[in-house]
């Protein structure tokens, strides 16, 4: 036994085994390197919380991609419609998304990637662009959009004695319409999910319609022309990102669209009722100027929505514009006299455009989309025109878009009429520039 006590002592010492001075620094060591870890986990726990903040302020990571091509910087339309392409800047962070309207509506697309900080955009169809103006941010937009038409009209002037035996005029007429108009928009993001935007056009129309002329005997063929040019309807515009598209849910743009009346309606230009009126000097003639602008105030809300499916991304809009009625309203006729109108309401316009947009690299980008709207009858002293009926126009739509540096780009997109109403063709070249 007296032997065990040293013994114990001298196990207690032995190499290896620390003392009890050497357990409790080993103790505060451990302990140190908790409390290391554990500041590290609260700095990784705050990152994290950081990064969700991001994503719901911006609404961009789902989106971006690193296959992207030239990313709308302003849209648009819906026109896309409405702005067009814009790459996001070093050190800017991502973009929310934005997209087109009718066609005087919504647009374009961003691929759904694994680097949330690189955004990108699928060739703008839609008058609208596909990304919205980051906050503080303001893009300016030139462009220009050239559309020609024709058709053919045949009246029939007479009566019918038996199905296959007209007595009386066949008044046949072929009308060629060309239209240029060059606009600037301006595009200002109010947050990274509001952005308000305004748009100055200046229109360029020429029309030719050639017919031989009845009640006179004539054999030949005779050509109107006539031509007009002037500011067209200015347009405020703004746009608003519902969610953030989170859990494979597609984005959804909400947007509201005013048109003024500040081009040359319908109704201020002269009918000549000397070298077209049939029979007649009501004003049914062709005008001698044409007009740039729709002579009546319009309001489009719309809903576009967004659905990124590696490397393709899906698009749409729905949208309705809503005419207001003018009263008290006169046409000028025969050299400068007055018709009265009294109340005129054109019809409503339901449209709807849907589309695939594809990235084929890192700066260009292809998209194909189709434009449909059904434009309802006009009114006149609460009784429909007699020759308005609903017409329904289709436009099948190509689209490209090219980023030429960090705040420029080119958009161009083609447009073939698909119904006989609608017009044969349709040019439309963007150039979004950056400047804030």
């Amino acid at each position: 036994m007296a032997l065990a006590g040293p013994a114990g002592a001298q196990q207690v010492a032995a190499p290896g085994v620390p003392a009890e001075g050497s357990l409790d620094a080993l103790r505060q060591q451990v302990g140190e390197q908790m409390r290391q870890l554990d500041a590290l986990k609260r700095m990784l726990a705050d990152q994290e919380a950081r990064y969700r903040e991001l994503r719901r302020a911006v609404g961009i990571d789902v989106l971006a991609t690193q296959r992207g091509g030239a990313g709308p910087g302003a849209g648009g339309d819906a026109g896309a419609a409405a702005a067009a392409p814009q790459a996001a800047q070093g050190g800017e962070g991502p973009r929310p998304v934005r997209v087109g309207t009718a066609p005087s509506a919504a647009q374009a697309a961003v691929a759904e990637g694994e680097q949330p900080l690189q955004s990108a955009a699928v060739a703008p169809l839609f008058e609208q662009p596909g990304i919205l103006t980051p906050r503080g941010k303001m893009t300016f937009e030139p462009s220009f959009q050239y559309g020609y038409s024709s058709n053919n009209r045949v009246a029939l002037v007479g009566y019918t004695v038996i199905p296959a035996l007209l007595i009386g005029l066949v008044d046949v007429r072929e009308v060629k319409r060309n239209t240029l108009t060059g606009a600037v928009a301006f595009r200002y993001g109010l947050t990274n999910r509001f952005e308000v935007e305004a748009k100055l056009p200046y229109v360029y129309r020429s029309d030719s319609t050639i017919s031989r002329e009845i009640f006179t005997g004539s054999a030949t063929d005779n050509a109107f022309s006539t031509s007009g040019k002037s500011v067209g309807d200015i347009e405020a515009t703004a746009r608003y990102q519902l969610n953030d598209g989170s859990g494979g849910k597609p984005y959804m743009v909400g947007s509201l669209r005013f048109k003024s009346r500040t081009g040359k309606d319908p109704f201020e230009v002269v009918t000549d009722c000397v070298t077209r009126c049939i029979g007649n000097t009501t004003g049914t003639g062709l005008p001698t100027e044409l007009p740039t602008g729709s002579g009546f105030y319009s309001l489009q809300p719309g809903l576009t929505w967004l659905l990124a499916s590696d490397p393709a991304v899906f698009f749409g809009s729905f949208s309705y514009t809503y005419n207001v009625k003018r009263t008290d309203l006169s046409r000028r006729v025969l050299g400068g006299e007055s018709e009265f109108l009294g109340t005129v309401a054109p019809g409503g316009i339901f449209g709807v455009n849907f589309g695939m947009g594809l990235a084929i690299n890192d700066k260009s980008s292809f998209s194909i989309g189709v434009d449909l709207n059904s434009m309802g009858p006009t009114k006149q002293n609460g009784v429909r025109v007699p020759s308005s009926v609903r017409t329904q126009l289709a436009t099948l739509l190509l689209g490209y878009s090219y980023r030429y540096d960090s705040k420029t780009s080119f958009s161009v997109s083609v447009g073939a009429g698909l119904t006989r109403d609608t017009p044969d063709l349709t040019l439309n070249v963007r150039v979004p520039i950056s400047i804030l």
